[in-house]
């Protein structure tokens, strides 16, 4: 068994990097699929980056917008491999927040409750900055996304007209509405970036969960350098699958439809989001009622606060098996989701999205009570 060494006084270099990150007590065992913490915030800071060099060259304007993008991928020089970076780095951002939340729940580390709390909320932020940013090209699909998206809070009552022309900026979304987004789209990263750090210093006050889920002192070790390499293994890695990504298939998740300008007077056969909100307008589309679909769609995203919530059981529950069962149920009801939100309203999509939304909510409200009826048997 390895024993965590006592403090040893460092160089000068080195004591730049906070002493605590460099001896964090960090469990023996945990494997790959805790690289993604560190990948996210990899992805973060290359989206950062290149959205400030794009917002040199955009125009937040109806007429010049499209065009701006044109320009810059077309004429500033390497605006090209700037602005695929920045449209794929938002999928690869969102699909490592995807699998870094699934770990999270197959493995129970919703018991750190201030830490799973914190990522959610980062979560919620990534995908409003998405959304936000994905208007912004001024495509038909971004303008008449922004405009099916927004009128969903003309179900409000009582305020549901006022509330969009609020964020319309107008009667209709036009210039103010592009001005508005491209503003929030700049600073919300910049939020995410303060709750990343946030989440950072309240795990390491805690310290990681395992693959076993046992709480045990004695089985750590350093951090540094143990995990610091296999983060910068997990870095080279993940760098140059998306560089090959990028540079050979830079356009295979944008939609065809919007590589046409925004055009308020023509709408499109087919409306969908990108591929990483599809299962939560597969939900919006699964009930009938305008109100009742905008309350399931945001207790889709709430009901993740839910798992923490529950106490503890006395023993772990990432070792058994029953928790690990469940995980590919909540699993393929996803994929199933992700599949509808890409077909018409029409039966029978409409009844297995109706299913396997109910199967989403059930999984988050029965799952608890699941888990401490295997623990009271387990330990009869």
């Amino acid at each position: 068994m390895l024993v965590m060494k006592p403090l040893r006084k460092t160089h000068s270099i080195i004591n730049i990097i906070p002493q605590r990150l460099i001896d964090l007590p960090a469990p023996i065992n945990i494997s790959l699929w805790w690289n993604y913490g560190s990948l996210l915030g990899l992805f973060l800071v290359v989206q950062i980056i290149r959205g400030i060099f794009l917002s040199i060259h955009y125009c937040p304007n109806t007429e010049l917008a499209f065009f701006s993008m044109v320009h810059i991928a077309r004429n500033v020089n390497w605006g090209w491999i700037i602005h695929n970076i920045h449209i794929n780095g938002a999928s690869f951002f969102l699909m490592l927040i995807y699998l870094h939340m699934a770990r999270g729940i197959y493995y129970s580390s919703f018991y750190l409750k201030e830490t799973w709390n914190i990522g959610v909320t980062i979560f919620m932020a990534s995908i409003i900055t998405a959304f936000i940013g994905y208007v912004l090209p001024w495509g038909q699909i971004s303008f008449w996304g922004a405009t099916v998206i927004t009128n969903i809070f003309s179900a409000t009552p009582y305020l549901g007209t006022h509330l969009v022309q609020w964020l319309w900026g107008g009667f209709a979304v036009t210039n103010p509405t592009l001005n508005r987004f491209f503003i929030l789209h700049f600073l919300i990263p910049f939020i995410i970036l303060i709750l990343i750090i946030l989440h950072l210093l309240i795990l390491h006050e805690i310290g990681s969960r395992n693959p076993l889920g046992v709480n045990s002192n004695s089985d750590r070790i350093p951090f540094h350098l143990y995990y610091t390499v296999k983060d910068t293994i997990g870095f080279i890695v993940s760098v140059l699958i998306f560089i090959l990504f990028f540079l050979f298939t830079p356009n295979i998740l944008n939609d065809p439809e919007n590589f046409i300008e925004a055009n308020p007077l023509s709408t499109p056969n087919h409306i969908q989001p990108e591929w990483y909100f599809l299962w939560l307008y597969a939900i919006l589309r699964s009930i009938p009622n305008k109100l009742g679909g905008v309350i399931a769609l945001l207790m889709a995203i709430l009901i993740i606060y839910l798992p923490p919530i529950y106490n503890r059981p006395k023993a772990t529950i990432a070792f058994y098996p029953l928790n690990q069962y469940i995980f590919f149920v909540i699993l393929i009801t996803w994929f199933i989701l992700r599949w509808i939100g890409r077909c018409p309203v029409e039966y029978p999509f409409i009844q297995i999205g109706q299913l396997s939304t109910t199967v989403y909510f059930l999984y988050f409200l029965i799952h608890p009570q699941l888990i401490l009826l295997w623990n009271t048997l387990i330990h009869k």
